[in-house]
């Protein structure tokens, strides 16, 4: 065309997790059984909302407003049940304006980082979660800003590598943070995320906490929000139901804006936000309707439990399955769906196989295998053998090799396999 039509961003939209689907595709084409552990759908997986949950929802079919277009901010009792239940907890408070929907936090994270100016720059984890980090570099033109999560200490956060990189790096106007974490599973102590909204406060920048997963914490962490421990410092919580009723397909997220008034930049910018929105007229309506029906019902606590105790037993299996493998690092995970393995220095030399009996599909992991990093490698080779479908982790903007797989599966005979088959994958991998 006459002019370059490309925006300087569109090189940095990568998503791993998808886009490893077409080689798993290939393999299935080929006869190879698909087993997907690349993506956190707990109902693909198994897992269907409970009936009371799905009663609900289906008699709010009925309801002629959940067919129409709602307020561009979202239904406004719904914001008035979020912000009272903000309220509740203590921290920062919020009014029902404070809240603001859209359809999926995908959806709000493309506006969070769309709004801002392309020198306003957003420093968020490596590992990074492909959804925050290519809409990050996109919005910028240049590559993701990171801080490190540590495997060797439980994927803590290293606070003087964020102090550091905000004190001397202007051009940060924000910090993200995930917990529980995509895709380490970490959930991070209240004293460590005080500390992180310190050095907010110390270097005039706004937080965003990704929280998709803040009611999905086991293994006795705590469920902590944003208002709790950000204190006066302005910050952007996400929030949504795709994980907890488990309802994915909703497509239902929203913000929570903490301390809006602290900065009057900050509230011009969140003034954008709306506006974007505006463009859009409203979110869905009928998942937002469903909020302080289901969230305020008294069985929903016990369902939150109920997960806990579930997602706690995997995480426990899958740490018995890793136990003593000299070859990985695997923090046993405290919150979300996904477990990470980091794979030690040395393990991944050049030339490792696995192998594979079928021609066609030993011809077709060859030729996928050649050039890429060492440990999509891995994640080839053991689709090509097991058909298991893990991300690597250098697919999440990381220096460290390895790959995160979920703890979704609901057939536990069937999780079992899934769970001793990458232990033994990974040991014949290494040993070849």
């Amino acid at each position: 065309m006459r002019r370059d039509i490309l925006h300087h961003g569109a090189d940095s939209l990568r998503y791993e997790i998808r886009e490893i689907v077409a080689a798993a595709e290939t393999f299935g084409a080929q006869g190879r059984e698909i087993t997907w552990e690349n993506i956190g759908d707990p109902v693909k997986k198994g897992e269907s909302p409970p009936e009371w949950i799905r009663d609900a929802v289906s008699e709010l079919v009925r309801v002629p407003d959940s067919w129409a277009y709602c307020d561009t901010r979202g239904v406004p009792a719904v914001r008035e049940f979020l912000a009272e239940a903000v309220n509740r907890r203590g921290g920062a408070q919020v009014e029902p304006d404070d809240i603001l929907f859209f359809n999926g936090l995908g959806d709000a994270v493309a506006k969070v980082y769309g709004m801002l100016r392309r020198e306003a720059r957003v420093l968020g984890p490596s590992p990074a979660y492909s959804t925050h980090s290519s809409a990050e570099a996109a919005h910028s033109g240049y590559e993701h800003l990171t801080y490190a999560l540590d495997p060797h200490d439980g994927w803590m956060p290293d606070l003087d590598d964020i102090r550091n990189k905000v004190r001397y790096n202007d051009s940060i106007a924000a910090i993200l943070l995930l917990s529980p974490d995509n895709p380490t599973g970490a959930v991070y102590p209240e004293e460590v995320l005080e500390e992180i909204a310190g050095i907010a406060r110390e270097h005039d920048v706004f937080l965003i906490a990704d929280e998709i997963y803040a009611n999905v914490v086991f293994n006795g962490q705590p469920r902590l929000h944003m208002s709790e421990w950000i204190g006066d410092v302005p910050g952007i919580a996400m929030r949504g139901i795709s994980k907890e009723y488990p309802w994915p397909g909703a497509r239902c997220g929203w913000l929570e804006v903490l301390n809006r008034d602290r900065d009057p930049a900050f509230s011009r910018y969140v003034d954008s936000l709306l506006a974007a929105k505006r463009l859009e007229v409203s979110s869905t309506t009928l998942p937002q309707m469903s909020i302080p029906v289901v969230m305020g019902d008294p069985r929903y606590p016990g369902h939150l439990d109920r997960r806990e105790r579930q997602f706690a037993a995997r995480a426990a299996e899958i740490e018995e399955a890793m136990a003593g493998c000299e070859h990985v690092i695997m923090n046993r995970p405290g919150g979300g769906f996904y477990f990470t393995v980091v794979f030690r220095d040395g393990v991944l030399r050049d030339g490792r196989t696995l192998p594979i009996e079928e021609p066609e599909i030993r011809r077709t992991v060859e030729a996928l295998a050649e050039g890429v990093k060492p440990d999509k490698r891995f994640a080839y080779y053991l689709m090509a053998k097991t058909g298991i479908v893990v991300v690597p982790l250098t697919g999440f903007q990381s220096t460290w090799p390895g790959f995160r797989a979920t703890l979704l599966e609901t057939d536990d005979e069937r999780r079992g396999w899934i769970f001793r088959t990458l232990r033994e994958a990974i040991e014949e991998y290494v040993a070849g």
